[in-house]
């Protein structure tokens, strides 16, 4: 993206409920690309009419860096790819009970544009607006263009969730509440192997760790650390020659965020 793009977007800011985040993305990258710049525009504090909001062409080119005589083929090409594939799985937690429920979600069901001026319409699915605008509890902002650069879907499938935690461990750093353990284990987070392939949508994929490391790991944090504001390593958790889990160690510099809580009640 070039400068002018980046500063035409630099006060952007994606503000999701956490069980968004933790939810499985069954899309691409360029539809998940599209999905967050979308949420870009919706203000949780004065919600869109009609769950619709409106995007200038010439700001989806600039977001994809669009320059070629074909754009507007292009463009309708990744609208398409996102409303056949684009869906979110989110895994609810009934209660205390620890049992779970999935809702399949479409975010985005309507796109219009025309030939003759620089409108794009795009309208939410109802099902999604509670994940973007009833944030009073256990939400997860950050800007848009920290995800602009990156080049996989894990990468921004990863930068979204270490991003969650290390904000609520920016939180709780600065106000208290927390024990140091705690406050480690959101800046350094694990997560079971098994999680890590739902989050990722990788349970029947990549099956040698090598390449599922290569892959969904170790690119990924290298691509997080050299576009984003985190900096991200990890090792591996093993019980005896097996691989079970994954460690991340995270570290980041300072962003700007909302008055209210990172992650938590008011």
């Amino acid at each position: 993206m070039s400068p002018e793009s980046k500063a035409r977007f630099a006060e952007k800011q994606i503000i999701e409920h956490n069980d968004l985040v933790t939810s499985v993305a069954k899309m691409d990258k360029v539809p998940l690309k599209m999905f967050e710049l979308a949420v870009s525009y919706v203000d949780p504090h004065n919600p869109p009419k009609d769950n619709t909001i409106h995007v200038s062409k010439k700001d989806m080119f600039a977001y994809f860096d669009v320059t070629s005589s074909n754009r507007s083929t292009r463009f309708k090409q990744e609208i398409e790819q996102m409303q056949k594939q684009a869906f979110f799985e989110v895994r609810v937690v009934e209660g205390k009970s620890g049992r779970f429920r999935y809702r399949s979600i479409v975010p985005i069901p309507y796109v219009e544009w025309n030939s003759y001026n620089n409108d794009v319409t795009i309208r939410f699915d109802q099902a999604i607006m509670p994940y973007l605008i009833d944030l009073r509890k256990s939400f997860t902002q950050y800007a848009l263009t920290d995800i602009t650069e990156l080049r996989s879907k894990y990468s921004i499938v990863l930068y979204r969730w270490l991003n969650m935690y290390y904000r609520q461990y920016e939180y709780y750093r600065d106000h208290g509440g927390r024990t140091h353990e705690q406050l480690m284990a959101m800046k350094n987070p694990t997560v079971a192997l098994d999680e890590l392939r739902r989050l990722t949508d990788t349970v029947n994929e990549y099956e040698r760790m090598s390449t599922f490391t290569r892959w969904v790991l170790a690119k990924p944090c290298e691509d997080i650390s050299a576009h984003t504001h985190l900096k991200v390593t990890f090792e591996k958790i093993k019980s005896g020659r097996k691989v079970t889990g994954i460690r991340f160690k995270v570290t980041g510099r300072p962003v700007a965020r909302l008055t209210k809580k990172n992650g938590e009640e008011d």
